[in-house]
């Protein structure tokens, strides 16, 4: 196992918790998709397992995949960039950045990953506009510039495909044998904790109903199809017939401390865990 990335950003329902139970019975797969790639835990995870020959990584966040764009090409110029004291954890700076409009490559992914570091509670929202709207967070010490980390995720990146567009993406490229994870802006269990802002675009029941049937469109083609969502009877019931599993998982971005804690969240999968582990320890005694 090489060195693990780990996501070099906060974000809303982040993976790297719950990863012990998205790979439970993982099954052999051919290449990798991940059309909601948010933070990227789990690719990051089967990366430096070694599983992945090559990914296909995408979101509807054009500063989120630029950010990832430029740290696979250019992560040195990236580096000496949030090097630069403009970059200060301090409400001078952070709202003279906040309300910047860069148009280089870099540094739009340095302001990207500036405010994460250092914006309120690590969320990233944005207005109907487009425009980043979440206060100066007041951390002691962020760590603005991870270099260790950047490097880990640059080389993580090499050899797969990043690209900016609707989850539909996934359709295009996916064959049969590929594994697809999807990771959706999660189903709202209450008026309050819908995180949806990722972009001026939410999305909405219509689009939760749309990728139900890109998951059926997959599984009809003989791909692998993983995917987690919240614990509702809506999206438990858009994916009966897959029999969604329960299992619990820590979020900690909330505004409010008594409101964080484990909730009840829904993995789907279109094979059986079981069966995939038996296969793996059966190809495992055979070698041998």
């Amino acid at each position: 196992m090489s060195e693990e990335a780990r996501p070099f950003i906060k974000w809303a329902g982040g993976k790297r918790q719950l990863l012990d139970e998205l790979t439970k019975g993982f099954p052999k797969f051919e290449n990798y998709h991940e059309p909601f790639l948010g933070g990227g835990a789990l690719f990051f995870r089967l990366e430096a397992e070694g599983q992945i020959k090559k990914a296909y990584l995408n979101d509807s966040n054009p500063e989120l995949i630029n950010a990832y764009s430029v740290i696979k090409t250019d992560v040195f110029g990236l580096m000496a960039e949030l090097a630069s004291p403009s970059y200060a954890n301090n409400p001078t700076a952070y709202y003279k950045i906040r309300a910047s409009n860069p148009t280089s490559r870099i540094e739009r992914a340095a302001r990207f990953i500036y405010l994460n570091k250092t914006a309120f509670n690590g969320l990233y929202r944005v207005n109907s506009k487009g425009g980043f709207n979440v206060p100066f967070g007041k951390y002691s010490n962020p760590k603005i510039l991870d270099s260790e980390n950047l490097l880990h995720v640059h080389r993580a990146l090499q050899k797969d495909e990043l690209y900016c567009g609707d989850f539909t993406n996934s359709l295009k490229h996916a064959k049969k044998g590929d594994l697809v994870y999807f990771d959706p802006p999660y189903f709202p269990i209450s008026k309050t904790s819908n995180f949806t802002s990722y972009t001026k675009a939410s999305f909405s029941e219509k689009d939760q109903e749309r990728l139900m049937r890109a998951v059926k469109a997959l599984d009809s083609h003989g791909c692998y199809v993983l995917l987690s969502n919240s614990h509702s009877n809506f999206i438990s019931d858009l994916y009966a017939e897959f029999e969604p599993e329960v299992v619990y998982a820590s979020r900690a971005i909330n505004c409010k401390g008594d409101k964080r804690g484990k909730i009840k969240e829904l993995i789907v999968r279109n094979w059986e865990p079981q069966i995939a582990q038996r296969k793996l320890v059966e190809e495992i005694v055979a070698s041998h």
